[in-house]
């Protein structure tokens, strides 16, 4: 009994890794608790780490601030590789409103928190944490954390109350949104299932996908030319898998000569259509996959054969030794028309057409082996980690700030996250994650921020709000609020589509709880895709603009 006594009531390593372990999984079990289709989900670590410092868990704050901004690099690195293959593509067709409407909310902010400074002549680091909390982004606060440690004196000594700031403005961040939904959905009497038949009707007339084709070779060009003629001309328009001729189904390699009254069967996009016409011939689409005949058969392979990853499908040379060919690409939930130059990279899953003895050997030489691409890429981990540490601590002049701003342990890690994801490999070291280990590691980070959080501010929580401290709640409040209502009057003024602009109200707050509400209004991708589209420059911004604020404000 006195070991026990000993263990759990005297500061120490081992104790504090033990109440951090106790925050953990209290708050895991709360955050799972549910009232009216609402969640705490991860937040809940938050206030079981509180709860467990109010009471008087015996830390070391050294060891909790190490492992703090060590979580805090791994969630937010985690995050930046998950949405580096997308970060540019979300500024293209309406994704440029979108994103102004969120930077829109985000600036509006930043604004309102520098006008409660100055109005009410709050601490910039209390006005920080309060910021941070109100739009429920918890890398922002650890930047702002990192912000005031680097100052030193008493100014380090703010951040442990950045962080029960944070704590006091979070909750109504997550009931804001809601409220705003509801509250324009009210206003302007939108009518859900209107919403959802326009939404579909956008898509019907911009949406680009793969569709299975039939082409009737029909130009007298194209008679007695090879395959792999034809494959040059179309290489990113088509991919041919085989040919119907006569009543036979043959496989299209490239010494394959074209006659007339050929039936090309492939892959293509909806957009590519009237030019193969007029290249090659009539073009009908298949609703349904064809049989595929006599020796002929198609399977999904998975490529983790570390020795083709980052290789072209030219190089890789399928077509060439195998009567088969490669006839369509799925990365990252998006479907590829593979071209002889499209790059195979680990992970991706790849639709094989070919005689049936060759298939095999297919499958062994592409990899698929789902042990191999379970085994995460420690040494790429590390070393966008310590890119990312690097490019966070260099300075950068801004005018007008009396210091130099830095991206910071979660700008740095971040950014070079997403530009690494983005990219995908330098030379053959490859950055892919698996969606598993990235998972993980986000869920990780997360739980160890936020426990730490909890634990360091815990133990003035209450005296806090009891001496006024309630207060910041109502700043968070308004935080919360001014912004996404007037960021959601804007968006149907401009009228923008409702269900989108759920999606980018809680995408623009980084706020899964929200999102989850949004998308339980309609059961359509409207409000995933919105969020997804303004998730990542809103995420940056966040980071870099609490930041700024300290910086303009101390």
């Amino acid at each position: 009994m006195e070991y026990l006594q000993t263990l759990f009531g005297t500061e120490s390593i081992a104790s504090t890794v033990i109440y951090l372990c106790l925050a953990a999984i209290l708050g895991l079990y709360l955050g799972k608790l549910e009232v009216k289709n609402l969640k705490l989900g991860v937040a809940g670590v938050l206030f079981s780490g509180l709860l467990l410092a109010h009471l008087g868990a015996p830390i070391d704050k050294h060891v909790l601030h190490f492992i703090r901004d060590f979580g805090l690099i791994l969630f937010v690195y985690s995050i930046g590789i998950d949405m580096g293959p997308r970060f540019f593509s979300s500024f293209r067709k309406d994704g440029i409103t979108l994103n102004l409407l969120a930077l829109t909310s985000v600036v509006g902010g930043v604004v309102v928190a520098y006008l409660i400074h100055v109005f009410t002549d709050t601490p910039p680091a209390i006005v920080a944490g309060i910021l941070s909390g109100a739009v429920t982004n918890t890398p922002s606060l650890g930047a702002a954390q990192q912000v005031l440690s680097e100052q030193g004196g008493e100014m380090s000594g703010l951040a442990d109350e950045a962080g029960m700031a944070y704590a006091l403005a979070y909750p109504f961040g997550i009931i804001g949104i809601i409220i705003t939904l509801m509250f324009i959905r009210f206003v302007f009497r939108i009518k859900v299932d209107k919403e959802v038949e326009e939404y579909h009707e956008s898509l019907s007339g911009t949406e680009t996908k793969l569709e299975r084709v039939t082409i009737t070779v029909s130009n007298p060009n194209l008679y007695g030319r090879h395959i792999s003629y034809l494959s040059q001309v179309t290489d990113s328009e088509l991919v041919i898998s085989r040919i119907y001729r006569n009543g036979d189904c043959l496989i299209a390699t490239d010494d394959e000569v074209l006659q007339e009254g050929d039936v090309l069967l492939g892959v293509s996009s909806s957009n590519m259509m009237e030019g193969l016409e007029l290249k090659i011939g009539k073009v009908e689409t298949m609703s349904n996959q064809a049989d595929l005949a006599g020796p002929l058969a198609a399977i999904n392979v998975l490529i983790t054969n570390h020795k083709i990853v980052g290789k072209t499908i030219e190089q890789v040379g399928i077509y060439r030794r195998y009567p088969a060919n490669i006839t369509r690409i799925l990365r990252n939930g998006v479907k590829i028309l593979p071209t002889r130059t499209t790059t195979l990279e680990l992970g991706d899953t790849v639709k094989v057409v070919g005689k049936k003895d060759a298939l095999k050997d297919i499958r062994r030489e592409l990899g698929d082996s789902v042990k191999e691409l379970a085994k995460p890429n420690i040494v790429s981990i590390f070393l966008g980690i310590l890119l990312g540490i690097l490019v966070g601590s260099i300075p950068i002049f801004l005018p007008g700030l009396p210091a130099p701003a830095k991206l910071g342990l979660a700008g740095g890690p971040l950014l070079v996250a997403i530009l690494l994801g983005h990219k995908g490999r330098i030379g053959n070291l490859s950055f892919y994650m698996t969606p598993g280990a990235g998972y993980f590691m986000k869920e990780l980070g997360i739980i160890l921020f936020l426990a730490c959080v909890g634990l360091l501010s815990g133990r003035d929580f209450v005296k806090t709000i009891v001496e006024g401290g309630w207060h910041w709640m109502l700043y968070g409040v308004a935080i919360t609020l001014i912004p996404i209502m007037i960021v959601g009057i804007i968006g149907r003024m401009l009228r923008i589509n409702y269900l989108k602009l759920c999606g980018c109200i809680a995408g623009s707050m980084t706020d899964p709880p929200a999102l989850e509400f949004a998308n339980g209004i309609a059961p359509v991708q409207a409000q995933s895709t919105a969020y997804a589209t303004v998730y990542p420059l809103t995420m940056f911004l966040r980071v870099l603009l609490a930041q700024i604020f300290l910086l303009l404000t101390m």
